[in-house]
């Protein structure tokens, strides 16, 4: 990223002006959540709904081929291998295939409950979605962030038995519980290992289904990989700390599945392949597709199935955007999610 980037990937607003291709779908006025991934709706990759894989989306697609082999979608207030386009946190918000892209949403529904269509909602219901639970599963999800609530809550829809919550931060714990119906693991405050409290909770089985919501920053707790993670991320010769999915991939039960809707950026270390092997696990992954997700979504919330804004825990001006910033990267306050006002 470059000094001056505008960052947002969750956004919504009213079209105040369209262009000639938006023209008779959009409308002055329309009040719209637009996904943070972006698609053309056209390509091979949109025609088969993986639209965060769109063929067209980002104009930086060399950089992303040099780095990943081919190039994903381009994503709002991301990096500039991803496109460079400024995010939603702003007055005003360019959006580029807009006519494809932006989603009218009802008026009747208050803007909290449909504002994380465009990301963490989609993004937690697809890590779910692709953790293929079957009816009674134990599902254990690691990071109960926001996006690992929506993940928890979504294990219920698609039928989980069970779902068993792994972090650290209080609060998130106990959103966890509260809003999740989930049973915890504070990985701080167990003489066990991770891998030795899911086993006794497992009866020696392991969960059927892990999600890591946590991705490339996993702090590892002491761990000496976690020790190796750090020091070779200080020397560059490592570029992400996939603690939780070495965590993933051992705990699963054989013939599982591990979801990954984590991120991760760049190149890993001392993942358990053998194990991954040996033990027929599957992974799925990916950026979400979230325009696959927002019309069945929009519906789960009109049905009070479920209720995205119930995760907020600060509103705040957009002025204060960057004191709110420390305060969820510090944990303090309770801070699990913030929304800004412009």
């Amino acid at each position: 990223m470059e000094s001056g980037d505008v960052l947002g990937h969750e956004f919504m607003g009213e079209v105040v002006e369209t262009g000639t291709v938006a023209a008779g779908k959009l409308s002055k006025g329309d009040r719209v959540v637009v996904p943070f991934t972006m698609a053309c709706g056209t390509c091979f990759f949109c025609q088969k709904t993986l639209f965060s894989c769109c063929e067209n989306s980002n104009p930086n697609k060399k950089i992303a081929e040099e780095a990943m082999g081919h190039s994903p979608s381009g994503l709002f207030g991301y990096s500039h291998m991803l496109g460079g386009f400024a995010g939603g946190q702003a007055e005003y918000v360019r959006v580029p295939l807009a006519d494809f892209g932006a989603f009218k949403v009802p008026s009747h529904i208050p803007d909290e409950k449909v504002l994380f269509l465009t990301d963490i909602f989609p993004t937690g219901y697809m890590g779910a979605e692709q953790a293929d639970i079957e009816a009674g599963d134990t599902v254990a999800v690691w990071g109960c962030g926001p996006v690992g609530q929506f993940c928890i809550q979504s294990a219920w829809l698609f039928g989980a038995g069970r779902v068993i919550a792994i972090d650290h931060v209080p609060e998130r714990l106990e959103m966890a519980r509260r809003l999740g119906r989930a049973e915890t693991i504070d990985f701080t405050e167990t003489d066990a290992s991770v891998f030795d409290r899911l086993q006794e909770m497992t009866k020696g089985r392991g969960p059927d289904r892990c999600i890591d919501a946590v991705g490339a920053e996993a702090h590892g707790w002491g761990s000496w990989p976690a020790v190796l993670d750090n020091a070779k991320a200080a020397v560059g010769l490592a570029t992400d700390r996939p603690s939780v999915l070495r965590q993933a991939i051992m705990a699963c039960r054989k013939g599982g599945t591990v979801s990954v809707p984590g991120v991760y950026v760049g190149l890993l270390d001392k993942v358990p392949m053998g194990a991954f092997v040996n033990k027929a696990l599957t992974m799925k992954s990916g950026q979400t597709h979230v325009h696959r997700y927002l019309q069945p979504l929009l519906e789960r919330i009109e049905k009070d199935q479920i209720d995205p804004s119930a995760i907020i825990t600060h509103r705040l001006p957009l002025s204060e955007a960057p004191d709110a910033y420390k305060t969820f990267r510090d944990k303090k306050d309770g801070c699990v999610k913030v929304v800004l006002k412009p």
